[in-house]
Parts: C-alpha cells; structure tokens; sequence
C-alpha cells in the first residue's frame, strides 16, 4: 500500500521482519571512492576506482600467496606473557586477552610454510589490528624460528611488515627482538638462502629500523606509509621542514631505501619470479 493511503501512522513492519543492509557490503576508501565488498576482495582488497590498497591481514596474505591456500602454520599457540607486570590505562595482560578475543589472533605475527607458484616459501606476515602490529617478544621469537626453519629446509623465506613498532608494554624486552631477528637473517644470508622484506602499511619505528629493511631485496606495495619516527619527530630532531609525502613508498623507493613497488594482484608473481632468478632456476611459467 502506498504511504498516502496508510490508514494507521507510524510504521507497521514487526521488528523481526526488518531486513538491515548486511554490514561491510561496501566500502570506502580515503579518496571517497565507494565499491562493493565482494568486488574488493576480488580486486585483491584493492580499490579498482583509485587503486587504493586497503589494509588486510595474515589471512588475506596467505590467500593471496599460497596456492590455494594450504599451508601449515608454524609455531601457533606461542602466547605473551607479562613479566613486567605492566600496567597504563589497564593491565597488558588484559590488552592481550582483550586483543586475542576480538581479533582471533594469538599475537601479532602468523608464520606458516606452503607451497607458492609450486615451490616452498615461508611467509611471517604481521597483523595491525593486534596492538597495531607492534613487535613484542613474541613477534621476535616467531620470526626468528621461522628464520630457523627456513634456514634447516633451505627455504626462501618472505617477511611481511605491517606495524606501529616496537610493544612499549614489553619495555627492553621489545628492544631485544631487534637485534634476535636481525641475527638470525643475517644467518640466512651466510646460508644463501633468499630473504624477502614486503612493507606494508604502514611500517614504522623497530621494524623499519630491523628486519623491514634488511631483505636481499626490499618491496613494498602502493602508497605504503614506511619511516622509523613520526613526521613531527623528525621535524622537530631535524629542525627543517619535510618535503611532501617523504614517509611514502614512492617517496621511500625515488631515495634508494625500496627495490620495487608492486600492485597487490602482482605479488605473487613477482616474489617468485624474483626468487627464481635470485636461486637462477627455471622460471615458472604459472601466473598467479
């Protein structure tokens, strides 16, 4: 019926019979464009109207560079602890526990081994929305025996960063990781065993200034957000004002700190085929 004929005011629909628009079936990104939720995934959780990359997680990583997803995850269960009992606006062991029910991570790095375009590959890929990526003990220890794994089957091993830096609440125990993981590439390195550095965004503080920018060959995706302070810290350590855009990727690659930049859709491809060049194998022909 139409509303100019409604005999009753008000509206009539029983709560239960209400239907809501599904959450998340569209998104938007910085610039205003609007698309389809399902089309972003598609497009690789990439913007087809302005070619944003929106950020993703672990398990979009491993979807888009595993084939067909299958991969065994290392080192699952490995949890925080709180040794210095340390408390700010609430108690970290809370934040832990708060963070771990409403993300489903245990902490802020997935480490897994699979097969990508056929052939072996560890992949460390970092979470931001647990305590926005930062590096605890945890993330060190699980990149490190991810190294170690890579470095016993002689696997080439693929780091993805995406983090705020260094877990205050975890103090010099944070700061210790920097040197534990840069260690343990460095005997990658002496192996000959391929190391790949992929900065997402954003990458900042102990990451940049560790594993992030100690690849064989350092990538980054499209307008990734990658420094080691903040632009007012550097202004203000500097004392002179910073050029435009100085923390971006294509900023970051144009000054030498960046091999390459790739599109999401090309990652895979690309990561191989660097591989195979790097190990001077065959090219793999399969596109991703």
């Amino acid at each position: 019926m139409a509303w100019f004929k409604r005999t009753k005011k008000g509206i009539q629909t029983a709560t239960e019979d209400k239907k809501d628009v599904p959450k998340g079936l569209w998104y938007k990104s910085p610039t205003g464009k609007v698309v389809d939720a399902e089309e972003l995934e598609r497009n690789f959780y990439v913007s087809p109207e302005d070619g944003y990359h929106v950020r993703i997680g672990s398990k979009e990583y491993f979807e888009i560079l595993f084939d067909d997803n299958k991969f065994k995850e290392l080192d699952a269960n490995l949890t925080s602890k709180d040794p210095l009992k340390f408390e700010d606006k609430k108690k970290y062991i809370d934040r832990l526990e708060a963070a771990q029910n409403k993300t489903g991570l245990k902490d802020a790095v997935r480490t897994g081994v699979g097969k990508s375009l056929g052939k072996d590959l560890v992949i460390a890929c970092m979470d931001f929305s647990f305590i926005g990526g930062s590096m605890g003990s945890v993330v060190g220890e699980k990149i490190a025996r991810a190294a170690d794994y890579a470095l016993k089957e002689k696997i080439p091993f693929l780091l993805i960063s995406k983090s705020g830096g260094a877990r205050m609440m975890e103090a010099a125990l944070s700061l210790m990781q920097l040197a534990k993981t840069s260690a343990k590439l460095a005997q990658l390195a002496d192996a000959g065993i391929p190391y790949i550095s992929l900065c997402t965004d954003p990458t900042t503080g102990g990451t940049t200034a560790s594993f992030a920018m100690l690849g064989d060959i350092n990538i980054s995706e499209p307008g990734a957000l990658i420094g080691f302070a903040g632009p007012r810290v550097v202004k203000d350590t500097t004392g002179k004002d910073l050029p435009k855009g100085f923390q971006s990727a294509e900023f970051v690659l144009e000054h030498g700190f960046l091999d390459f930049i790739t599109h999401r859709k090309d990652l895979k491809r690309k990561i191989n085929l660097y591989l195979d060049l790097v190990q001077n194998q065959p090219l793999r022909e399969k596109t991703a």
